[in-house]
Order: C-alpha cells, then sequence, then structure tokens
C-alpha cells in the first residue's frame, strides 16, 4: 500500500469505553457497501488530520470477519506518546467522517495448525478477539491466556471468560498472577501453533523460551506494531526525488516523505512488515533503529533504514527515494 490507494470512506458509528485507558470504535462505509472481508489478525490504518501532520496508525481489527456491515477497534490512550491515540480519544466524534485503508493481515493463524494457543498482553487481546470469532465459525480449537494489568484494566475479559469458560484464562498483575510459560508450552498437543501479541518484553518472552524449548520457528508467530518515537528535529535528502526534508519533532520519516508529496510503500507503519525499507546512500551520523526488520548488518552499516519507525542524527542523510 502507499499513499492515495486502497482507501476507504468512512463515519464513526459507536464510540465506547471500554475502561479507563481504552475505548472502542466502530465504522461503516460512507458510501453503504460492505466493507472488504477479512481474516483474524488484520488490521486496517486511519488516517488522522492532526493540524498540519497527516498522521496515519495501525490498528487491529476486532470485529466479526464475517460481518462486512463494520469493522471495529479498541485504542489505548498512550499520555506519553505523539498524538495518534490522544486525537481518537479526544478529538474523534460520532458521526466525523474518516479514511481508513483496506485491511492487510500480517498476523493470520496458521489453520493447518491442530490447536491455537494465544497468549496476549494488554491492548494486545484485540487481534486474538476477531480470531477467536473466527475460529468459532471454523469450530477451531483454542486457547487464550490474557495477561493485564489489573480487572479494571482487562479490555473485554467479562466477555471471553463468560462466552469461553474452558478456553479462557486471565491473569491480573496487581495479583501477582502469571503465566506459567514452560508448563503450558510442554502441555500442548503435536501440531499446536502459539501466536503472541503483547509488550516487547512479552514477546520476546514467549518467541525465546519457545524457540529454547525445541519448538519450530514457523509454529510461534508474532506482531507488535511499534508507534514512530519522538525526537530530535532532522533533514534529508532524497536522491531519486531530488527533495530535501525537514523532520518535525513529533513526525516520523515517512510522514515527512509524504508531506512532500512523495508516494512511500506501507503496510504496518510500525516496523514489521518492511515494506517501507529504503536504502541509505549517505550516512554521516547515527540512525536511531526502532524496527523489527533490518538485520544487524544492515543496522550496523547503516546501508538501509525503515522510514516508519527510525530516526536520524548526524550532519548528512541521504536516501534513494
Amino acid at each position: 500500500m502507499s499513499g492515495g490507494k486502497n482507501k476507504i470512506n468512512v463515519k464513526v458509528v459507536e464510540i465506547s469505553k471500554v475502561n479507563d485507558l481504552v475505548t472502542r470504535f466502530s465504522f461503516e462505509r460512507i458510501d453503504g457497501a460492505l466493507f472488504p472481508t477479512f481474516s483474524g489478525g488484520a488490521h486496517i490504518v486511519i488516517e488522522m488530520k492532526d493540524g498540519e501532520i497527516n498522521r496515519l496508525n495501525p490498528y487491529s481489527l476486532m470485529s466479526d470477519p464475517m460481518d462486512q456491515s463494520l469493522y471495529s477497534i479498541s485504542v489505548r490512550r498512550d499520555d506519553n506518546g505523539r498524538g495518534g491515540s490522544l486525537f481518537m480519544h479526544r478529538k474523534v466524534k460520532l458521526n466525523d467522517e474518516m479514511v481508513i485503508s483496506y485491511p492487510v493481515n500480517l498476523f493470520a493463524m496458521d489453520l493447518r495448525a491442530s490447536k491455537h494457543l494465544m497468549i496476549a498482553g494488554g491492548i494486545g487481546i484485540t487481534p486474538f478477539l476477531a480470531q477467536i470469532k473466527q475460529l468459532g465459525t471454523l469450530q477451531g480449537h483454542f486457547e487464550l491466556h490474557y495477561s493485564c494489568r489489573s480487572r479494571a484494566l482487562g479490555s473485554y475479559v467479562e466477555d471471553l471468560t463468560d462466552h469461553y469458560p474452558n478456553n479462557v484464562r486471565v491473569y491480573f498483575d496487581d495479583q501477582k498472577q502469571t503465566i506459567d510459560l514452560v508448563n503450558l508450552l510442554k502441555g500442548q498437543p503435536l501440531g499446536t501453533h502459539v501466536y503472541v501479541c503483547g509488550p516487547k518484553g512479552m514477546i520476546e518472552w514467549v518467541r525465546n523460551t519457545a524457540f529454547e524449548m525445541g519448538w519450530p520457528h514457523e509454529a510461534v508467530q508474532h506482531e507488535e506494531f511499534l508507534a514512530p518515537p519522538s525526537g530530535v528535529a532532522f533533514t534529508v535528502n532524497l536522491a531519486t526525488s531530488q527533495k530535501t526534508i525537514d523532520v518535525g519533532e513529533q513526525q516520523s520519516l515517512l510522514e515527512a516523505i509524504e508531506a512532500a508529496g512523495i508516494d512511500a510503500p506501507y503496510l504496518c507503519r510500525g516496523g514489521a512488515c518492511g515494506q517501507c525499507e529504503t536504502r541509505v546512500l549517505e550516512c554521516d551520523g547515527d540512525i536511531q533503529h526502532n524496527d523489527h526488520w533490518l538485520d544487524d548488518e544492515q543496522k550496523v552499516g547503516k546501508t538501509h533504514i525503515m522510514p516508519c519507525v527510525s530516526r536520524f542524527a548526524g550532519r548528512n542523510l541521504v536516501l534513494d527515494r
């Protein structure tokens, strides 16, 4: 996907407070048509016109994949972020018109698996809500382990435990409840796939533990969208476009490229998909890599950058863009 393509005009038809940090937003198409189908784990990118900056943030779809009349997401408020979640919580109103992308799935279930073991932390529960609905239609076997800070901040805990009492277990940090991961992974039947979505530390813990125990890499899937960090403003030269652009303190490099009228590919805008990977032609300074995509050699060699989440500090940066 790139700017100006594959977009849908929508209207906000529901804003529901889930807890003190999370709010659910639902959308219908303005043209009255059906939404594209999607599979559990898919996300959309929402366009937010925030003053002079046009933000595009990814959010997992949590609605029923079988229901093409409505798309729903849940947004966790981040008071220390760049402002995307605050925009959604404070500025978006019922019946507002917005623009979203077509759904993209970088966290799809492998439906060949005999069982789906889901491990969620905090707002990382959202893609699993759609996956569970999809598995209900397919009569798929799943088990969910969901870690929350507290019962009050556990999004959709009651819905999950009421509807799936035999499949869902919830752990609350304030009650010092933790997932016994080693024994959990030991007790899974052959053909199980593991999915984890949540904070970076949880993702690394689950993946590293599973791999140390001999789980094959293709049977352990994860999703983490990184929010572009703020930082000191910097200047970048774009060789192909023959333009010099300034990147603001609260702006990502990708947003600055788009603001300059340059078409730039993306799927996730969170450092995970690799679509916006760009070659570095010259670098006199330090690239602040914040992605999951580039390998160590590319990062140390300063040969590539992910404009969606990475920044620069130094005298000169020239990109093949």
